[in-house]
């Protein structure tokens, strides 16, 4: 009987060492989940600076070439400015669904 009582105090006692080995398994997998996320959010955001720089050299440009009344580089310009607006959006909506 003491035997038996031994043998379940040790497995009693044992259970919670093996099932908190298990959640910090899951601790760690979402640590890492959320370091991803945030490595991406930083990505994405870089993007949206380096791209609303171009829109703003774009822009320059577009009036800088009108006054030299090139229609022709005016227009490829505000193509450039669309695309890269075009790419802002994307960036934004892909940070505010994170």
């Amino acid at each position: 009987m003491r035997r038996h009582l031994a043998i379940l105090t040790v497995l009693a006692l044992s259970t919670p060492v093996v099932l908190s080995a298990q959640d910090s398994g899951a601790v760690k997998q979402d640590r890492k989940e959320v370091r991803h996320d945030r490595r991406e959010l930083r990505g994405d955001r870089k993007d949206i600076r380096h791209d609303t720089r171009d829109i703003r050299q774009d822009r320059r440009d577009v009036r800088q070439v009108l006054k030299q009344g090139d229609t022709t580089d005016a227009r490829r310009d505000a193509r450039d400015v669309r695309q890269d607006r075009r790419d802002v959006h994307e960036d934004q909506k892909k940070d505010s669904t994170k």
